[in-house]
């Protein structure tokens, strides 16, 4: 496949360099991100649930790392040498997941529940970040701090 020419878009936006990478990531095809399933699910106007589908791992065996706007969620199963199995189904096979994280994502807390693992993330966007009103002076009218004064 063919990459994408993200050349009009650069030409009206500042810091979106990143995006060709994520782009790239996402079209590639990867047939060990099977395992283990998930879901992303909307939990509220900034929150989101990540389910992971975890059977057989203890919170010992899962390990979950943010870095740089990338959540890496990973298990390893320790398994037992002197069990004999007549049939063994249960996957239990190490894995590691990526996500990438939009800008303010934070992860929240994470669970383990019924074999479903629960990480909840939340946006919290910085104050500095959000809409503000800004004031127009006028030419020869009183300044903003003048006004506040009288």
């Amino acid at each position: 496949m063919d990459g994408f020419d993200f050349s009009p878009l650069f030409r009206s936006t500042i810091g979106f360099d990143r995006l060709t990478r994520l782009v790239d990531s996402a079209t590639r095809s990867d047939s060990s991100t099977s395992y283990p399933p998930y879901d992303i699910q909307v939990a509220g106007e900034n929150a989101y649930r990540l389910t992971m589908a975890v059977a057989g791992f203890s919170p010992e065996d899962l390990d979950i790392t943010v870095k740089e706007n990338a959540l890496l969620v990973s298990g390893r199963s320790k398994t037992d040498e002197q069990a004999q199995y007549l049939h063994h189904g249960l996957a239990r096979r190490a894995f590691e997941r990526h996500f990438q994280l939009a800008d303010h994502i934070k992860v929240k807390g994470a669970g383990l529940e019924n074999g479903l693992l629960h990480v909840d993330l939340v946006r919290e966007v910085p104050e500095a970040m959000k809409p503000r009103k800004v004031a127009i002076s006028v030419a020869g009218g009183p300044t903003a701090i003048e006004q506040k004064a009288a």
